[in-house]
């Protein structure tokens, strides 16, 4: 990882980059394309803001190369996190970026803040096709929640991780 990436609060001049990116990286991932519904949803960054904390990792000249977003339990944008966890959404790394790190960088970023704020566990949802996402998911310690899996719409099954703090040491 280039020493020269940081994680940050996104700004409210980025917000509409920042939705481009997360849809961007969904589509040319195989996702979903962009007639989807949840399209509008991945491109509200700035709804994402205002009812979580949105992060982004920028390079050295302040480039996006991706995001995160990191929610507490019972939030408008929560959706398997319980009291004393967080949770995290919507990671998305720009295509041009990917294989360096930053998807593990946003996750690790998301434990930090989990720690910081005494959050025992660290959950998410995920697709159950994202296989990519899974593995990084489990290098980095997290397990299946199969009791927390679930479907938001006919069709769509996410499954759910977690990773206990207890994990960090």
């Amino acid at each position: 990882m280039s020493p020269q990436v940081i994680v940050r609060p996104a700004r409210p001049d980025e917000f509409d980059a920042v939705g481009e990116l997360t849809v961007r990286s969904y589509v040319t991932g195989g996702l979903l394309d962009r007639e989807d519904p949840y399209v509008a949803r991945l491109y509200d960054a700035a709804g994402r803001a205002r009812d979580a904390e949105l992060l982004v990792a920028t390079d050295d000249t302040d480039r996006l190369l991706g995001t995160v977003t990191v929610c507490e339990p019972g939030s408008p944008l929560s959706e398997v996190s319980r009291p004393g966890e967080l949770e995290f959404r919507m990671l998305a790394v720009s295509p041009a970026a990917r294989g360096r790190g930053i998807g593990e960088l946003l996750t690790r970023a998301v434990l930090d803040r989990a720690a910081q704020r005494g959050a025992r566990q660290v959950v998410l949802s995920s697709s159950e096709w994202m296989s990519v996402a899974h593995r990084l998911y489990t290098r980095l310690g997290f397990s299946r929640l199969p009791d927390r899996d679930w479907q938001p719409v006919p069709g769509l099954r996410l499954v759910a991780f977690g990773r206990s703090r207890a994990a960090d040491g």
